[in-house]
């Protein structure tokens, strides 16, 4: 990024204007590009998408400063420069306000244009490659495809690496989006089994009358539709790990069984009246308070205790707020080789955007913002505005969330129009994510999973 010619475009009605400006401008790298005046300019911008902007000032029809206005609209970190036969203070005041970093008077000061221009240059290259350092740095603080430079983050590195080699089961808790997987992979990951399977259940997501052959398997004739012997869960990772994502939802039927494997490490096939023994390591995610659920009788205490013998708890992004500079660098760094964007980094002003929003959902919805901006945005940094527009396309489902489905008819076929698409939309806001769209309808996982069967959303 950092050798690709910058971008100048001149805006001028005078063509003679162009020669001097090619001149000293391509000696300093510049990819110049001209324009005859400003409505031309207006109607190619975003081709052009320029890094600095030249703009005479007295144009016929569109004015400089109108031109002006529209590149530091449609670009706020575009440096742009007017040019003007008739300098005034007024004109100064006015060039600055409305975002101009100098003005040059004609006829041109050689030696000003180059060291303007040559200004202009340095600051980008200098923005861009410090852009390219955060990005260095961020992975500098990678652990297993975690990044986090925060006390809390390096206490739960530290942990990981003290505790995978000895753990058997371990409960994770924290809430959505602050990267229960990524941990339950880096214990498997830093542990012993790390040669062996790693297998991911998601518990809110498996229809509940399938659970428990999911899990344990069963034998051909067990129930209708049991044409074969199937291997569950348990013993398909036997030797290795199992990760139990929002264990929370476990039926409590299920739970004593899910006792039984972890503490005997025995399981029994659906329809089987023998037991199998496996090895296999147990880590449980959960976004609930666990111990208040088992207080109230909704989850099992004793499965509580038995998973919780090492509890690692996930900080949520408000309470490490130093580590979104480095996540910010790795997201935009992704977006933009897997989108294929120029995009190089993010201005200081979207950075203090991204510091000061309450994150919700955590680090997922930082990947998922920035994301979000990657597509929506024109420009190589991206900038305070993208970042709001990509904030506020996902608020308005979940403001809108409590007054609309609180009250929702208990038949599907009484559901309106309106509150059928709302649900719909959600699901699209938050790209797909069951549980992110649980969360902004003010719905349990299980509950949505109900609603999308119900009313055949669920693919």
């Amino acid at each position: 990024m950092i050798d690709k010619p910058l971008r100048l475009l001149v805006v001028d009605d005078d063509p003679s204007v162009l020669g001097v400006v090619q001149r000293i401008a391509r000696e300093l790298g510049f990819d110049v590009t001209f324009r005859g005046g400003g409505r031309e300019a207006l109607a190619s911008l975003s081709d052009v998408q320029p890094d600095v902007a030249l703009i005479d000032l007295q144009m016929p029809e569109v004015g400089g400063l109108d031109v002006l206005r529209a590149v530091r609209a449609a670009d706020p970190q575009c440096q742009a420069i007017l040019m003007t036969g008739n300098a005034t203070v007024e004109t100064a005041v006015e060039a600055v306000k409305a975002g101009a970093l100098d003005y040059l008077t004609k006829p041109f000061d050689y030696d000003r244009l180059h060291g303007l221009l040559n200004a202009v240059r340095e600051g980008i290259r200098q923005r861009e490659r410090l852009l390219a350092v955060e990005a260095d740095v961020a992975k500098q603080f990678e652990f297993c495809g975690m990044i986090g430079r925060s006390p809390g983050m390096k206490e739960l590195f530290d942990s990981i690496r003290r505790l995978a080699p000895h753990a058997r089961t371990v409960l994770l808790e924290g809430e959505t989006g602050t990267g229960k997987e990524l941990v339950a992979k880096a214990l498997h990951k830093v542990g012993p089994r790390s040669s062996r399977r790693f297998i991911t259940v998601n518990c809110s997501a498996v229809v509940e009358t399938l659970f428990e052959s999911e899990l344990f398997g069963h034998v051909r004739g067990a129930f209708t539709g049991a044409t074969d012997n199937k291997v569950g869960l348990f013993e398909h990772a036997d030797g290795g790990t199992l990760f139990l994502d929002e264990a929370g939802e476990l039926p409590l039927p299920l739970q004593a069984k899910l006792l039984r494997a972890v503490e005997y490490g025995e399981v029994q096939r659906v329809g089987s009246l023998e037991t199998r023994k496996v090895d296999v390591h147990l880590i449980a995610a959960t976004n609930r308070d666990l111990r208040a659920e088992a207080a109230v009788g909704r989850f099992r205490m004793d499965l509580f205790y038995r998973l919780s013998i090492i509890e690692i708890l996930l900080l949520p992004l408000r309470d490490r707020r130093d580590d979104i500079p480095y996540l910010t660098a790795r997201f935009v760094r992704e977006c933009a080789d897997r989108l294929n964007r120029p995009i190089t980094g993010v201005a200081p002003a979207a950075e203090r955007v991204l510091q000061q929003a309450p994150w919700p959902g955590n680090v997922r919805q930082l990947r998922n913002t920035i994301e979000r901006a990657c597509i929506l945005s024109e420009n190589k940094i991206l900038s305070e505005r993208d970042f709001q527009n990509a904030l506020s396309s996902s608020r308005p489902a979940a403001d809108a969330a409590a007054s609309t489905l609180a009250k929702l008819p208990s038949d599907p076929d009484a559901l309106t129009t309106a509150e059928r698409e709302h649900i719909e939309r959600v699901l699209r806001e938050v790209g797909g994510n069951k549980s992110a769209a649980a969360k902004a309808l003010g719905l349990s996982r299980r509950s949505l999973y109900r609603w999308l069967d119900r009313l055949d959303l669920r693919n």
